[in-house]
Protein backbone atom coordinates (compact mmCIF):
# COMPACT_ATOMS: atom_id res chain seq x y z
CA UNK A 1 0.00 0.00 0.00
CA UNK A 2 1.07 3.74 -0.61
CA UNK A 3 2.25 5.29 2.55
CA UNK A 4 0.71 8.60 3.49
CA UNK A 5 1.96 11.00 6.45
CA UNK A 6 0.24 13.77 8.02
CA UNK A 7 0.53 15.78 11.34
CA UNK A 8 -1.52 18.07 13.19
CA UNK A 9 0.04 20.46 16.04
CA UNK A 10 -1.02 20.31 19.54
CA UNK A 11 -1.28 24.15 20.12
CA UNK A 12 -4.81 24.53 21.87
CA UNK A 13 -6.93 22.58 23.67
CA UNK A 14 -10.15 21.50 21.76
CA UNK A 15 -10.21 20.89 17.51
CA UNK A 16 -12.52 23.24 15.90
CA UNK A 17 -15.26 21.91 12.97
CA UNK A 18 -12.64 23.51 10.62
CA UNK A 19 -9.80 20.96 11.63
CA UNK A 20 -12.29 18.18 11.59
CA UNK A 21 -14.17 18.69 7.94
CA UNK A 22 -11.09 20.11 6.27
CA UNK A 23 -8.45 17.40 7.25
CA UNK A 24 -8.99 15.12 10.05
CA UNK A 25 -12.08 13.18 8.63
CA UNK A 26 -10.09 12.91 5.28
CA UNK A 27 -7.47 11.32 7.08
CA UNK A 28 -9.90 8.84 8.71
CA UNK A 29 -10.58 7.85 5.46
CA UNK A 30 -7.45 7.49 3.89
CA UNK A 31 -6.57 5.19 6.37
CA UNK A 32 -8.32 2.11 4.17
CA UNK A 33 -5.89 1.46 1.43
CA UNK A 34 -3.26 3.21 2.58
CA UNK A 35 -0.47 2.57 4.99
CA UNK A 36 -1.66 5.69 6.74
CA UNK A 37 1.01 7.54 10.03
CA UNK A 38 -0.26 10.16 11.15
CA UNK A 39 1.55 12.45 13.88
CA UNK A 40 1.10 14.77 16.70
CA UNK A 41 3.86 17.84 15.71
CA UNK A 42 4.73 18.88 19.14
CA UNK A 43 8.11 20.08 18.11
CA UNK A 44 6.69 22.13 15.80
CA UNK A 45 4.68 23.92 18.57
CA UNK A 46 7.77 24.68 20.54
CA UNK A 47 8.41 27.42 18.03
CA UNK A 48 6.42 29.83 20.73
CA UNK A 49 6.47 30.47 23.95
CA UNK A 50 5.62 27.24 25.66
CA UNK A 51 3.93 26.31 28.77
CA UNK A 52 5.19 22.80 30.07
CA UNK A 53 2.46 21.81 31.57
CA UNK A 54 -0.13 23.13 28.98
CA UNK A 55 1.81 21.47 26.17
CA UNK A 56 1.80 17.92 28.31
CA UNK A 57 -2.40 18.03 28.21
CA UNK A 58 -2.73 19.44 24.64
CA UNK A 59 -0.92 16.95 22.87
CA UNK A 60 -2.77 14.24 25.10
CA UNK A 61 -5.77 15.97 24.27
CA UNK A 62 -5.01 16.07 20.13
CA UNK A 63 -4.47 12.14 20.91
CA UNK A 64 -7.57 11.24 22.67
CA UNK A 65 -9.38 13.74 19.79
CA UNK A 66 -7.95 12.33 16.77
CA UNK A 67 -9.32 8.62 18.25
CA UNK A 68 -12.55 9.54 19.24
CA UNK A 69 -13.10 11.33 15.57
CA UNK A 70 -11.89 7.46 13.53
CA UNK A 71 -8.05 7.39 13.72
CA UNK A 72 -8.05 3.32 14.34
CA UNK A 73 -4.69 2.29 16.11
CA UNK A 74 -5.09 -0.76 14.17
CA UNK A 75 -5.74 0.73 10.64
CA UNK A 76 -3.22 4.06 11.52
CA UNK A 77 0.04 4.82 12.86
CA UNK A 78 -0.74 7.52 15.73
CA UNK A 79 2.26 8.79 17.34
CA UNK A 80 4.13 11.57 19.19
CA UNK A 81 6.76 13.63 17.20
CA UNK A 82 9.23 13.89 19.73
CA UNK A 83 9.02 10.35 21.21
CA UNK A 84 10.97 9.53 17.91
CA UNK A 85 14.57 11.04 17.82
CA UNK A 86 15.33 10.53 14.17
CA UNK A 87 13.34 13.86 13.55
CA UNK A 88 15.82 15.59 15.12
CA UNK A 89 18.31 13.86 13.71
CA UNK A 90 17.48 14.40 10.02
CA UNK A 91 16.03 17.76 10.51
CA UNK A 92 19.59 18.59 10.89
CA UNK A 93 20.78 16.66 7.66
CA UNK A 94 17.63 18.74 5.81
CA UNK A 95 19.12 21.93 7.51
CA UNK A 96 22.75 21.51 6.22
CA UNK A 97 20.89 20.82 2.34
CA UNK A 98 18.86 23.97 2.15
CA UNK A 99 20.50 27.58 1.70
CA UNK A 100 19.39 30.20 3.55
CA UNK A 101 17.82 32.15 0.82
CA UNK A 102 15.62 28.89 -0.48
CA UNK A 103 14.46 29.66 3.13
CA UNK A 104 14.22 33.00 3.50
CA UNK A 105 10.83 32.67 0.84
CA UNK A 106 8.97 30.09 2.64
CA UNK A 107 6.09 32.42 2.62
CA UNK A 108 4.96 31.38 6.30
CA UNK A 109 7.80 32.82 8.02
CA UNK A 110 7.84 35.80 6.43
CA UNK A 111 3.85 35.95 7.36
CA UNK A 112 4.45 34.85 10.86
CA UNK A 113 7.46 36.81 11.01
CA UNK A 114 6.22 40.48 9.60
CA UNK A 115 3.58 40.05 12.32
CA UNK A 116 5.78 39.88 15.60
CA UNK A 117 9.23 41.35 13.99
CA UNK A 118 11.81 39.41 12.58
CA UNK A 119 14.05 40.19 15.41
CA UNK A 120 11.92 38.36 18.05
CA UNK A 121 10.93 35.41 15.44
CA UNK A 122 12.27 32.03 16.89
CA UNK A 123 15.38 30.69 14.73
CA UNK A 124 12.98 27.67 14.85
CA UNK A 125 10.46 29.49 12.91
CA UNK A 126 12.68 29.81 10.14
CA UNK A 127 14.52 26.34 10.23
CA UNK A 128 10.52 24.47 10.83
CA UNK A 129 10.05 23.61 7.17
CA UNK A 130 13.54 21.70 7.34
CA UNK A 131 12.25 19.72 10.02
CA UNK A 132 8.71 19.60 8.00
CA UNK A 133 10.52 18.15 5.01
CA UNK A 134 12.21 15.09 7.52
CA UNK A 135 9.07 14.48 9.12
CA UNK A 136 7.80 13.45 5.86
CA UNK A 137 11.33 11.77 3.98
CA UNK A 138 11.60 9.96 7.70
CA UNK A 139 8.90 7.63 6.64
CA UNK A 140 9.03 7.57 2.74
CA UNK A 141 5.95 8.66 2.35
CA UNK A 142 4.37 8.78 -1.21
CA UNK A 143 1.40 11.10 -0.33
CA UNK A 144 1.13 13.87 2.23
CA UNK A 145 -2.47 15.14 2.71
CA UNK A 146 -2.26 19.00 3.48
CA UNK A 147 -4.04 22.07 2.60
CA UNK A 148 -3.32 24.54 -0.46
CA UNK A 149 -1.72 26.51 1.92
CA UNK A 150 1.34 23.90 2.30
CA UNK A 151 1.60 23.37 -1.37
CA UNK A 152 5.14 25.48 -0.98
CA UNK A 153 6.60 23.05 2.46
CA UNK A 154 5.93 20.19 0.42
CA UNK A 155 8.35 21.52 -3.09
CA UNK A 156 10.73 22.82 -0.68
CA UNK A 157 10.56 18.97 0.79
CA UNK A 158 11.04 17.45 -2.84
CA UNK A 159 13.33 19.61 -3.53
CA UNK A 160 15.74 18.57 -0.62
CA UNK A 161 15.18 15.13 -1.15
CA UNK A 162 15.86 15.25 -4.75
CA UNK A 163 19.07 16.80 -4.06
CA UNK A 164 20.16 14.71 -1.51
CA UNK A 165 19.24 11.79 -3.76
CA UNK A 166 21.62 12.90 -6.72
CA UNK A 167 24.30 14.05 -4.62
CA UNK A 168 24.44 10.78 -2.07
CA UNK A 169 22.96 7.90 -4.01
CA UNK A 170 18.94 7.57 -4.14
CA UNK A 171 17.71 7.23 -0.18
CA UNK A 172 14.25 8.89 -0.22
CA UNK A 173 10.96 8.65 -1.84
CA UNK A 174 9.95 11.47 -3.39
CA UNK A 175 6.54 13.01 -1.79
CA UNK A 176 3.53 14.27 -3.61
CA UNK A 177 1.00 16.31 -1.80
CA UNK A 178 -2.69 15.13 -1.93
CA UNK A 179 -4.27 18.59 -1.78
CA UNK A 180 -7.26 17.82 0.33
CA UNK A 181 -9.82 19.16 -1.70
CA UNK A 182 -13.42 19.01 0.17
CA UNK A 183 -16.84 21.00 -0.66
CA UNK A 184 -17.12 21.35 3.15
CA UNK A 185 -14.92 24.74 3.24
CA UNK A 186 -16.26 26.14 7.30
CA UNK A 187 -15.41 29.70 7.87
CA UNK A 188 -15.91 31.72 11.34
CA UNK A 189 -19.60 31.78 11.92
CA UNK A 190 -19.00 35.62 13.72
CA UNK A 191 -17.11 36.16 10.64
CA UNK A 192 -18.51 34.35 7.55
CA UNK A 193 -16.01 35.53 5.03
CA UNK A 194 -13.32 34.42 6.67
CA UNK A 195 -11.99 30.86 7.44
CA UNK A 196 -12.35 29.46 10.61
CA UNK A 197 -9.00 29.83 13.03
CA UNK A 198 -8.10 30.24 16.23
CA UNK A 199 -5.73 32.57 15.50
CA UNK A 200 -7.76 35.26 14.91
CA UNK A 201 -8.01 35.77 19.02
CA UNK A 202 -11.76 35.64 18.39
CA UNK A 203 -14.15 32.52 19.63
CA UNK A 204 -16.99 32.98 19.24
CA UNK A 205 -17.09 32.03 15.85
CA UNK A 206 -15.09 29.06 15.92
CA UNK A 207 -17.06 25.56 16.73
CA UNK A 208 -14.81 23.63 19.06
CA UNK A 209 -15.06 19.62 19.34
CA UNK A 210 -14.85 19.89 22.98
CA UNK A 211 -17.31 22.61 23.67
CA UNK A 212 -19.61 21.32 26.30
CA UNK A 213 -23.16 20.65 23.93
CA UNK A 214 -24.66 23.97 25.25
CA UNK A 215 -21.59 26.22 24.42
CA UNK A 216 -22.04 25.22 20.94
CA UNK A 217 -25.83 25.54 20.86
CA UNK A 218 -25.55 28.97 22.00
CA UNK A 219 -23.02 30.04 19.42
CA UNK A 220 -24.53 28.49 16.50
CA UNK A 221 -28.06 30.54 17.64
CA UNK A 222 -25.97 33.62 17.64
CA UNK A 223 -23.96 32.68 14.46
CA UNK A 224 -23.79 36.16 12.41
CA UNK A 225 -26.90 36.24 9.11
CA UNK A 226 -27.26 38.03 6.40
CA UNK A 227 -30.18 40.63 5.07
CA UNK A 228 -33.80 38.76 4.36
CA UNK A 229 -35.22 36.07 5.81
CA UNK A 230 -34.31 33.61 2.75
CA UNK A 231 -32.46 30.34 3.72
CA UNK A 232 -30.51 30.74 0.23
CA UNK A 233 -27.03 29.65 -0.63
CA UNK A 234 -25.47 32.51 -2.16
CA UNK A 235 -21.36 33.29 -1.09
CA UNK A 236 -21.59 37.04 -2.59
CA UNK A 237 -25.07 38.27 -0.55
CA UNK A 238 -25.51 35.93 2.10
CA UNK A 239 -22.17 34.36 3.26
CA UNK A 240 -23.46 33.63 6.56
CA UNK A 241 -26.29 31.24 6.02
CA UNK A 242 -24.18 29.99 3.12
CA UNK A 243 -21.67 28.76 6.00
CA UNK A 244 -24.38 27.46 8.07
CA UNK A 245 -25.75 25.71 5.23
CA UNK A 246 -22.60 23.88 4.50
CA UNK A 247 -21.95 22.84 7.64
CA UNK A 248 -25.46 21.63 7.79
CA UNK A 249 -24.93 19.53 4.95
CA UNK A 250 -21.00 18.42 5.80
CA UNK A 251 -22.42 16.59 8.97
CA UNK A 252 -26.37 15.48 7.95
CA UNK A 253 -25.43 14.65 4.67
CA UNK A 254 -27.83 16.13 2.68
CA UNK A 255 -27.42 18.48 0.02
CA UNK A 256 -27.69 22.24 0.14
CA UNK A 257 -30.57 21.83 -2.28
CA UNK A 258 -32.64 19.96 0.05
CA UNK A 259 -31.75 22.08 3.00
CA UNK A 260 -33.07 24.73 0.73
CA UNK A 261 -36.45 23.48 -0.09
CA UNK A 262 -37.12 22.55 3.32
CA UNK A 263 -36.34 25.79 5.30
CA UNK A 264 -38.52 27.81 2.15
CA UNK A 265 -40.50 30.47 3.82
CA UNK A 266 -39.14 29.77 7.24
CA UNK A 267 -37.27 32.44 9.01
CA UNK A 268 -33.15 31.94 10.09
CA UNK A 269 -34.27 31.27 13.74
CA UNK A 270 -35.88 27.81 13.00
CA UNK A 271 -32.98 27.28 10.63
CA UNK A 272 -29.89 28.24 12.83
CA UNK A 273 -31.70 26.10 15.70
CA UNK A 274 -31.90 23.36 12.93
CA UNK A 275 -27.80 23.69 12.65
CA UNK A 276 -27.42 23.55 16.22
CA UNK A 277 -29.23 20.53 16.82
CA UNK A 278 -27.01 18.65 13.78
CA UNK A 279 -23.59 19.88 15.27
CA UNK A 280 -24.18 19.48 19.02
CA UNK A 281 -25.95 15.56 18.15
CA UNK A 282 -22.86 14.74 15.45
CA UNK A 283 -20.25 16.01 17.71
CA UNK A 284 -21.82 14.78 21.51
CA UNK A 285 -20.53 11.40 20.94
CA UNK A 286 -17.04 12.30 19.40
CA UNK A 287 -16.46 14.77 22.60
CA UNK A 288 -17.39 11.78 25.15
CA UNK A 289 -15.32 9.22 23.12
CA UNK A 290 -12.50 11.42 23.99
CA UNK A 291 -12.91 12.42 27.53
CA UNK A 292 -13.64 9.01 28.11
CA UNK A 293 -9.43 8.42 26.40
CA UNK A 294 -8.63 11.21 28.54
CA UNK A 295 -9.63 9.91 32.14
CA UNK A 296 -7.83 6.53 31.68
CA UNK A 297 -4.54 8.36 30.37
CA UNK A 298 -2.33 4.95 31.48
CA UNK A 299 -4.42 3.24 27.88
CA UNK A 300 -3.93 6.42 26.08
CA UNK A 301 -0.03 6.53 26.45
CA UNK A 302 0.48 3.12 25.43
CA UNK A 303 -1.60 3.52 22.18
CA UNK A 304 0.73 6.48 21.97
CA UNK A 305 3.79 4.42 22.60
CA UNK A 306 2.69 1.66 20.55
CA UNK A 307 2.50 4.04 17.93
CA UNK A 308 6.15 5.87 18.56
CA UNK A 309 7.93 2.38 18.83
CA UNK A 310 6.29 1.58 14.81
CA UNK A 311 7.44 4.91 13.86
CA UNK A 312 10.75 4.78 15.50
CA UNK A 313 11.40 1.27 14.12
CA UNK A 314 10.67 2.66 10.58
CA UNK A 315 12.42 5.99 10.66
CA UNK A 316 15.69 4.34 12.37
CA UNK A 317 15.76 2.08 8.90
CA UNK A 318 15.70 5.54 7.19
CA UNK A 319 18.68 7.85 9.35
CA UNK A 320 21.07 4.38 8.66
CA UNK A 321 20.53 4.73 5.15
CA UNK A 322 21.02 8.38 5.15
CA UNK A 323 24.22 7.84 7.32
CA UNK A 324 25.46 5.19 5.19
CA UNK A 325 24.75 6.93 1.87
CA UNK A 326 25.69 10.92 3.04
CA UNK A 327 29.35 8.84 4.93
CA UNK A 328 28.35 9.22 8.24
CA UNK A 329 30.45 6.70 10.61
CA UNK A 330 28.36 3.47 11.69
Amino acid sequence: MKRVLSGIQPTSDSFHLGNYLGAVKQWVELQDGHDAFYCIVDLHALTVETDPALLRKRTLASAAQLLALGISPEKSTLFVQSQVPQHNQLGWIMECLTGFGEASRMTQFKDKSSKAGSDSARVGLFTYPMLQAADILLYQAHYVPVGEDQRQHIELTRDLAGRFNTRYGQTFQLPEAYILKTAAKINDIQEPTAKMSKSSGAVAGVIEIMDSPEANLKKIKSAMTDAGREVKYDLAEKPGISNLLTIHSALSGRTIQELENEFAGKGYGDFKSAVAEVVVEYLRPIRARALELLEDEKHLLDILHQGSTKARNVAQETIENTYKNLGVVL
